[in-house]
């Protein structure tokens, strides 16, 4: 009895070589948001993507040490991010979520 032969499976290098496409940005997050004064503080007065205004509180953050040594998902909250988090230490990750409470 004949079986049919099967057909040789397609090389997955066919599949890398093709070139990836470019991601485009999301309108929302690259609009440009006032912050609140108490954000102003920390990231400037000047309209910033969202984006934005989370890389410079990163830098913040670092430049002043504020992550906690035992857990650096955890943030410490100084006198100017004290306003902006309403406690004294929040998560890396709740962090955008408060900090969207600051922009316009």
């Amino acid at each position: 009895m004949a079986t049919a032969k099967k057909a040789p499976a397609k090389s997955t290098t066919a599949q890398a070589a093709a070139p990836a496409k470019k991601r485009t940005p999301n309108a929302a997050f690259m609009k440009a948001l006032t912050p609140s004064p108490a954000l102003a503080a920390v990231v400037g007065a000047t309209p910033l993507p969202r984006t934005e205004i989370i890389s410079k509180m990163w830098v913040y953050i670092k430049a002043h040490k504020l992550q906690d040594n035992a857990n650096k998902r955890m943030i410490n909250a100084d006198a100017k991010l004290k306003p902006i988090f309403g406690k004294d230490q929040v998560s890396m990750f709740e962090m955008a979520g408060l900090i969207g409470k600051h922009v316009q």
